[in-house]
């Protein structure tokens, strides 16, 4: 069972903004999504699934991929078990199926690793030039 459910993605025009939501539908090792490190991925059609941010529990850590830095916001509501996705200024190369998980480490030298638990199903970005 995937315990986690993205939402939020749609078709927007360059330049535009889209938030992404992160809600933990089950448990991870028997434990709520908010004990986490959480990630958030992208795969975009015919490329490998890239990490793109991660924040550690208590947002200690924050990571983002360069290609996203100064554009893409991370944040967490551990209480709602929910992890966001502000993205501003998107480009046409932001379009991708995004995906989170938690993930068993991240740190500002290799980002999100270990995902630990399946993918989910994704929430799709479009972005129009």
């Amino acid at each position: 069972q995937v315990p986690v459910v993205e939402s939020g993605g749609g078709l927007v025009q360059a330049g535009g903004s889209l938030r992404l939501s992160c809600t933990g539908s089950g448990l991870v090792s028997g434990l709520p999504l908010g004990n986490f490190a959480l990630g958030w991925f992208r795969q975009a059609p015919g490329q490998e699934r890239e990490g793109v941010s991660c924040i550690k529990v208590y947002g200690e850590t924050i990571y983002y991929v360069d290609s996203v830095k100064g554009r893409f916001t991370i944040s967490r509501d551990n209480a709602k078990n929910t992890l966001y996705l502000q993205m501003n200024s998107l480009k046409p190369e932001d379009s991708a199926m995004y995906y989170c998980a938690a993930v068993g480490h991240c740190s500002l030298s290799r980002g999100a690793v270990n995902p630990l638990h399946a993918w989910g199903q994704g929430t799709l970005v479009t972005v129009s030039s």
